[in-house]
């Protein structure tokens, strides 16, 4: 059995001629070497990889024409896309926003339900928990219905009631699940992959 597994010296020197011996291109580049090591900026990436990372920039962020630029973050499971969504009290999708696996929500928070009309709720989870959004909402004269993070010194209570409603949008994305080119990101280029949601919200809409 070791010599099915195994080559002898005589088999691989037949073989080795056959194989390719054009190694152009860059080397692989493994996404863990674009987690912040310290503060101290470019100095703590591999000068192999420095030509990936912004000059300057604080977050040693990927390129234009990159992974960031098509919206892929590194997180803990690995390259990823978040999908930022706002729907109304039957599921439909009305903003639909793409991001880097590692980009916060309460970041692109304003930015999205600013793209819709003042509604008199406003349901989200307890990564929305934040005083500038819970500020911004009542000024726009929405009552945020978001439960308190558990680090929040004094928590603010929210209608429970309506609260339940929230499973609403996850069901939604569960609609948007059911496309596996949706599901596991086959198209990296960020337009392509968009146009594939938008079809997807549409057939949501339709059915």
């Amino acid at each position: 059995m070791s010599d099915f597994f195994w080559f002898s010296d005589e088999q691989w020197a037949r073989i080795e001629p056959l194989l390719p011996q054009d190694t152009r291109g860059m080397p692989r580049v493994d996404g863990a070497y674009f987690r912040p090591a310290c503060r101290s900026g470019r100095r703590s990436i591999p000068a192999l990889h420095r030509q990936f990372v912004h000059q300057g920039s604080p977050h040693r962020r990927w390129r234009k024409r990159g992974a960031l630029a098509h919206g892929i973050g590194i997180t803990k499971g690995g390259r990823n896309t978040k999908l930022h969504a706002v729907c109304d009290e039957k599921g439909r999708p009305h903003v639909l926003l793409l991001t880097p696996g590692n980009t916060h929500d309460v970041k692109v928070a304003i930015q999205t339900i600013n793209a819709v009309p003042p509604s008199d709720y406003l349901v989200a989870d307890k990564g929305y928990d934040s005083n500038a959004l819970r500020s911004w909402l009542i000024e726009r004269g929405t009552t945020p219905v978001i439960p308190s993070k558990s680090n929040r010194k004094v928590p603010i209570e929210h209608d429970r009631q309506i609260y339940r409603q929230r499973n609403v949008v996850e069901r939604m994305f569960c609609r948007f699940k059911d496309w596996r080119r949706v599901a596991t990101r086959f198209d990296r280029n960020i337009k392509t992959f968009m146009a594939t949601i938008a079809i997807a919200a549409f057939v949501t809409w339709w059915i």
